[in-house]
């Protein structure tokens, strides 16, 4: 199973970006998508996650700001970030866990997307 995120880039302060991240391979199942952060010389930190249920989890950093949603159909996960700040430049990483093709558990990473807010 693998993630390929997209949607990454420069933006103003005060700007908007949408990241998209596909899930492909032999996969029965995604339970939990989720979104990660890490910025130069800090912890990668949780953005927001979702269930397959569509239950939202969302760090209190982007409360209000950002909207993480999926398509199940599509094994796709976005994340909407809006009002962008420059706290919020780091690389981006999706997370997705579930069962494979043969029922066995998997937790993926995806490889990043960099987004850099100007102020």
């Amino acid at each position: 199973v693998q993630l390929v995120e997209s949607g990454g880039g420069l933006v103003q302060a005060g700007g908007s970006l949408r990241l998209s991240c596909v899930a492909s391979g032999s996969i029965r199942s995604i339970n939990i998508m989720g979104w990660h952060r890490q910025a130069p010389g800090n912890q990668r930190e949780l953005v927001a996650t979702i269930t397959g249920g569509g239950t939202t989890n969302y760090a209190n950093s982007v409360k209000g700001r950002f909207t993480i949603s999926r398509n199940n159909g599509k094994s796709t996960v976005y994340l909407q970030m809006n009002s962008l700040e420059s706290e919020d430049t780091a690389v981006y990483y999706c997370i997705a866990n579930g069962r494979d093709g043969v029922g066995r558990y998997f937790e993926v990473w995806g490889q990043g997307t960099l987004v850099t807010v100007s102020s």
